[in-house]
């Protein structure tokens, strides 16, 4: 049975479902790259095309920085010390390994970012197709290692209390009012 038509994005007292989701929202920002990167050479750096760039700009500036955050500042260190000894070796190698990718993804976004600004203010109509292959790529990657290893592992191991501070703390991050 149907509950609503409508899809509802989960609240922030559903922490490991808003890392899914947040993974759905990087997608669509993905997209939008992909989309900005076939539109200039039509359109150059027209009002639509500064709209794009600046709305990706403001998501990987923010949400996605708070995603980073969540992961690293609780998921992560949770999840080690909730582990198993026989699991550990496995958990702190999938978490060494999205710590390092945050990284990367930091550095490409850096190089990608200053492309979207000169969009985004109508300076330049230029965006490189190979970086924003890479960093697409690499995001698709990630999320899908996380997706199907990391968050798996959270669903199991971490405890309603441990959630309940994950949500407070993301909570806090956003300024949220719990």
């Amino acid at each position: 049975m149907i509950d609503s038509l409508f899809s509802t994005a989960p609240s922030l007292d559903e922490p490991l479902h808003i890392l899914s989701a947040c993974h759905q929202r990087i997608y669509g920002q993905l997209e939008t790259l992909d989309r900005l990167l076939r539109w200039l050479p039509d359109h150059g750096a027209d009002a639509d095309a500064q709209k794009a760039a600046a709305a990706v700009m403001r998501y990987f500036d923010t949400a996605a920085v708070n995603h980073h955050r969540d992961e690293e500042e609780d998921l992560f260190p949770c999840l080690i010390q909730r582990v198993a000894a026989e699991g550990q070796y496995r958990v702190k190698s999938l978490v060494r390994w999205a710590q390092d990718d945050h990284a990367a993804l930091a550095r490409k976004w850096i190089v990608l970012r200053a492309q979207l600004k000169a969009i985004a203010d109508g300076e330049s109509d230029q965006l490189s197709a190979d970086d924003v292959a890479n960093f697409t790529a690499r995001y698709h990657n990630h999320m899908d290692r996380e997706d199907n290893e990391l968050l798996p592992y959270a669903a199991q191991l971490l405890t309603e209390a441990d959630l309940a501070v994950f949500s407070r703390n993301m909570k806090a991050r956003r300024r949220v009012r719990a």
